[in-house]
């Protein structure tokens, strides 16, 4: 995978959860055979979400408070508060313990998922990977992010 690796970025791991979480956020394939069908090892909707926002209080304030620490420039964090925007505005209608299901039939889920989809996809080609590739496990984030 050529370009940028993600590792290249001071809190490159941060970096990692909030593409970890807009990955699986984004692809509706990933969200019908993982989530819906209960496939252990990839958490499920509220994760992505807490995943998206716990470390970066993006729930709080705007990505571009990281432009240089998580986010390479201001489009890729403008793309982000899109997404979480979009995302919270979801869960705190449907409530965080929601089952799967609640969520991917609300009105505004396709809206979030394209918005997670820009992101992604910016976040991705950034870092030089396929924004096409699955998403990968929470055990393979988890040892990627222990390594360096």
């Amino acid at each position: 995978m050529g370009g940028m690796p993600l590792n290249d970025m001071p809190w490159w791991r941060w970096r990692a959860h909030v593409r970890s979480a807009l990955h699986m956020l984004s692809d509706p394939v990933f969200q019908q055979e993982c989530w819906l069908a209960g496939r252990e090892g990839y958490g499920d909707v509220t994760d992505a979400v807490y995943r998206l926002v716990e470390d970066t209080w993006l729930d709080n304030w705007s990505a571009e408070k990281y432009v240089g620490t998580i986010f390479r420039d201001s489009q890729e964090a403008a793309l982000v508060d899109v997404a979480v925007l979009r995302v919270l505005r979801i869960m705190h209608q449907v409530g965080p313990d929601a089952p799967v299901a609640v969520y991917l039939e609300h009105h505004g889920w396709p809206e979030a998922v394209r918005a997670a989809r820009d992101a992604h996809v910016r976040l991705a080609q950034n870092d030089g990977e396929d924004p096409d590739a699955p998403p990968r496990s929470l055990d393979a984030l988890a040892l990627m992010a222990r390594a360096v």
